[in-house]
């Protein structure tokens, strides 16, 4: 036992010789520093050293295009038609509809204006426009007088101008309660573009107020986006009573140009009871070509682009296209 005591009496002393000469880690070099520092407080020696201030470079943004820039019109503009998109309803794809029938249109060589009256102003970021650097929008043409031209932001996709909105068209339902002629405001607005634009296209905010009330009167014709789930129809009935007002006090010409039937999902029977149904109650009303649920039509806004533009091939912009189409051969 002797003999192999004293083994592990060597082995033991070669390791400590072994650590005591091993290069300390950086963990350990830093604890014997700090207890260094501890023993002999005094001889600290303070290092101060100049740091350059860091800032991210700041990349500068280009101040939106006036209507003066617009690109020239290489086409004789016919009759202007002013539609407005509708429906009380949110989430049914106004703002979808309109960007994307929008850009399509304007790909197809017609001349687009999308007017957006929509205070989340859906429309004008969808197609990427950055709203801190709007400096007037279509509350100061409802509100301010401002010509309509001053706040259009033309070129924005191909033949497609937007005179956008911005969070302070939150407040003009209750401001143009004090106004004279209303509801007028928009129509004297718009009126001043036809002959400039082959379609105006309205984006309505989800209501029946004020700002929908203009759309009335300033629109020739109604296009209503109806969603393919339960309820579909829910609300439609109020909106078309609301037109029936309009119509016989304000806007005798105005009246329904099509139907439109969104987020369709042909997997489901739901989607295909509300087309049937949708379809017995407008009857030729009803846009032959159903808006597919896609995410890739989710997924555009936040690109800022149209889906003409995100996703060419996909059946979304197909939809689309195939939609522009009809609208073109329906006058």
């Amino acid at each position: 036992m002797g003999f192999f005591d004293g083994l592990k009496r060597d082995t033991k002393q070669a390791r400590t010789v072994e650590e005591v000469d091993r290069p300390q880690t950086q963990e350990q070099e830093v604890v014997v520093a700090e207890e260094a520092l501890v023993d002999d407080p005094e001889n600290i020696e303070v290092v101060v050293r100049e740091v350059e201030d860091y800032a991210a470079p700041v990349i500068p943004q280009e101040p939106l295009k006036s209507y003066k820039d617009k690109a020239p019109v290489r086409h004789v503009v016919g009759q202007t038609k002013i539609i407005a998109i509708i429906n009380q309803k949110g989430g049914v794809g106004k703002s979808t509809t309109a960007i994307n029938l929008g850009a399509a249109l304007g790909e197809m060589g017609k001349q687009v204006l999308l007017v957006d009256l929509d205070p989340q102003g859906n429309c004008s970021s969808g197609l990427g426009v950055e709203k801190s650097l709007i400096q007037q929008c279509i509350y100061d043409v409802l509100l301010n007088d401002v010509p309509l031209e001053e706040v259009i932001i033309p070129d924005i996709a191909e033949g497609l101008d937007i005179a956008p909105a911005t969070i302070n068209l939150a407040g003009a339902e209750v401001e143009l309660v004090s106004e004279m002629a209303r509801e007028n405001r928009l129509k004297d607005a718009v009126g001043g573009m036809r002959g400039k634009y082959d379609f105006i296209l309205i984006d309505c905010p989800p209501s029946l107020g004020l700002l929908t009330v203009n759309a009335l009167v300033a629109a020739d014709k109604l296009l209503i986006p109806i969603q393919c789930e339960f309820y579909a129809l829910e609300g439609v009935t109020k909106l078309l009573e609301s037109m029936k007002r309009v119509k016989s006090r304000l806007n005798p010409t105005l009246d329904i140009y099509g139907i439109l039937l969104t987020m369709y999902d042909s997997r489901t029977t739901l989607s295909k009871q509300v087309v049937d149904e949708v379809r017995e109650y407008f009857g030729r009303l009803v846009f032959a070509t159903p808006i597919p649920r896609t995410v890739k039509l989710s997924e555009a806004p936040s690109f800022g682009q149209p889906i003409t533009q995100y996703d060419p091939k996909g059946r979304g912009a197909l939809s689309y296209i195939e939609l522009a189409k009809e609208v073109i051969a329906r006058g």
